[in-house]
Formats: C-alpha cells, sequence, structure tokens
C-alpha cells in the first residue's frame, strides 16, 4: 500500500512538471534570446568605449548606433517569440 501512495506522489509531481515544460520552453527560448542580443550589444559598447578612450570618434558613433540597432532587434526578436507562443495558446 506505502508503494502505491508513494508512486501516485510521483506520478503526480510528473505530471505538474511535464505540464510546466511548454511554460519553461518556452521562457527558456525567450531568455535565450534576450541574452544573445544583450551580450552582443554590451560587446558593441565597450568596443565603443575602446574607439572614444583611443580619440576614434566616428568609430565610437559606428559602434554605438550598431549597438542601439542590436537592443532594438534584439526587443523585436523578443517580441516575435512571444507573438509566437501566443499564436500557438491561441491567446
Amino acid at each position: 500500500m506505502k508503494f502505491n501512495h508513494v508512486t501516485l506522489v510521483a506520478s503526480a509531481f510528473a505530471f505538474a512538471a511535464l505540464g510546466a515544460c511548454a511554460e519553461s520552453e518556452q521562457e527558456a527560448q525567450e531568455d535565450l534570446v534576450e541574452q544573445q542580443a544583450e551580450s552582443q550589444e554590451d560587446l558593441l559598447e565597450e568596443q565603443a568605449d575602446l574607439a572614444e578612450a583611443q580619440g576614434d570618434e566616428a568609430a565610437e558613433e559606428a559602434l554605438d548606433a550598431e549597438a542601439d540597432a542590436m537592443g532594438e532587434a534584439g526587443d523585436a526578436a523578443e517580441d516575435a517569440v512571444d507573438e509566437g507562443a501566443m499564436d500557438e495558446t491561441g491567446m
């Protein structure tokens, strides 16, 4: 009898975890897209800072513009992932 109770509880946790998988996968995908864009944006900003320190204003401005564009692209990608999730759930 104790074995059946333990099995039932373990099964309930497993099904709860499976139910959360779709949402967790979606959130993980959003996080990955966001982190990749932010990393690229941060790298470009650091390169712009280096160009500024070296007195290369043209390179600094170009890199800052590219970093801004990367940030906007990251936001757009995140929005696209969100819209895809909404289409799948019908919301």
